[in-house]
């Protein structure tokens, strides 16, 4: 067993026979006479676990513990407490103290004791480690997280990229993140300061594409009652990004390829040539190549899209980024919850480190916002309660989340989904600290 203990007794037999029984089970042991000689050792990286008589002479073992807690209120405090002295002990677990053991106790007591506060310091430095490691990264680290060498790689290559104008394809499986990485060659590119549209190919029906990509005059079909910036134009000196660009209908390829080779479209029901500047980063989840093989895709839009193309490794590939990325989502989660983050088990993280997750990130940041919201998995049942009403409220609140999560915060498609009014749907939100704004869509809409 690993571990420390820092313990702290003014009776020379007791320190040498609980340095024996700790030390036996592989635990390193320290030993101090009075509180004084113990503080000075002890800071707020300490990794390990302090164990307390609380009746010495001079300063006490609550005197100790005090100053322990403004040090570092999540350092594991064990204090050992006389035979009846049960209001003492009452007293140290509201000051802050993890455990207590009373005498005379055994070594398997103590023992007991030491490993549930070790596991627990154990997890507070290494959720202190991820979340300093968060903050300590630049703006392309935070937003491309990742320890694995895969993602160093895509990181260096989106730096490469970034300065420059040529088109990018980035492929990548469903919810790996095609977007965040078009957003931060964006970002770090010198169109920052230019508009970042999105579109998403395979949302938009045909038979509005091209008005929606390249815009309309009013009178240019029925119901066009007033002239319609398209997305490219909206583009304009800055960045167009099309996500799934694979189910672009053909007929609109081949418009979409010229705009690209003479930086110029014309508005549906004009014939006015309008002049863009825009950089085009395409995202797919099937190799293009093949695509333009089988005639599903042009080639030559191929070769004007791929100048140049960066790959995202599903997250099943990279699983030694899965610790760092719960980390961040679910600190983000809480924080937008209003919500202290809930600790990560060991079981946990076990959990999520043999997990496959086929919907890649996007699953992952679910996952973290159920874990924030204390509704994430089988372990969490005793938190949230054993009885059937508490059950009934956290499966209530799973199922919104779902659907809000599904319907990007649309509140019109979760009424239908559920089958439940808006006043009533309002109120459940509302009790379950659900706000529609944390799912809402990029463009902000509710219909």
């Amino acid at each position: 067993m690993n571990g420390e203990v820092i313990f702290v007794d003014d009776e020379g037999a007791i320190r040498d026979a609980v340095r024996q029984w700790l030390e036996l089970s592989g635990v390193r042991v320290r030993t101090f006479a009075s509180v004084d000689q113990a503080l000075p050792v002890i800071d707020a990286d300490f990794a390990g676990v302090v164990i307390t008589d609380v009746r010495m002479p001079g300063r006490d073992g609550f005197a100790l513990l005090h100053a322990l807690m403004d040090i570092d209120p999540d350092l594991p405090v064990i204090v050992v407490t006389g035979h009846g002295d049960v209001p003492m002990a009452v007293q140290a677990l509201r000051q802050g103290a993890y455990d207590f053991v009373e005498k005379p106790f055994t070594p398997e007591r103590l023992l007991e004791s030491y490993k549930r506060a070790q596991d627990k310091r154990r997890l507070v430095l290494e959720n202190r480690r991820l979340r300093q490691r968060v903050s300590e990264m630049g703006l392309i680290e935070t937003q491309l997280l990742g320890i694995s060498p895969a993602m160093e790689v895509l990181r260096r290559q989106v730096a490469e990229l970034a300065p420059t104008s040529v088109n990018v394809l980035i492929r990548g499986e469903t919810g790996s993140g095609k977007e965040q990485v078009a957003r931060c060659l964006h970002e770090l590119g010198t169109r920052a300061s230019g508009p970042f549209v999105a579109l998403n190919c395979a949302a938009i029906p045909e038979t509005i594409f091209e008005s929606e990509l390249f815009g309309h005059e009013s009178g240019a079909f029925t119901g066009a009652a007033a002239r319609r910036v398209g997305r490219i134009e909206y583009a304009d000196r800055g960045t167009l990004f099309l996500d799934e660009v694979e189910s672009m209908p053909i007929s609109q390829q081949v418009k979409l390829l010229r705009v690209i080779q003479d930086r110029t479209l014309e508005r549906l029901g004009s014939n006015q040539s309008i002049r863009v500047d825009l950089r085009v980063v395409s995202a797919a989840k099937p190799d293009l190549a093949e695509e333009a093989r089988q005639g599903r895709f042009r080639e030559d839009l191929l070769y004007r899209l791929n100048v140049a193309e960066l790959r995202i490794p599903p997250l099943r590939e990279r699983r030694e980024d899965i610790p760092l990325l719960f980390e961040h989502f679910l600190t983000d989660a809480a924080r937008r919850h209003g919500r202290d983050p809930q600790p990560v088990r060991a079981g946990t993280l076990n959990r999520l480190m043999a997990h496959d997750w086929p919907g890649n990130v996007r699953e992952l940041v679910n996952a973290a916002e159920r874990h924030a919201l204390g509704l994430s998995t089988a372990e969490d049942t005793d938190r949230t309660g054993s009885t059937l009403a508490a059950r009934v409220e956290a499966f209530e609140a799973q199922c919104l989340h779902d659907a809000l999560a599904q319907h990007r915060g649309n509140i019109t498609a979760v009424m239908e989904v559920l089958a439940i009014p808006r006043r009533t749907l309002n109120e459940k939100m509302q009790r379950h600290g659900l706000n529609r704004s944390d799912y809402r869509s990029a463009d902000g809409s509710d219909e």
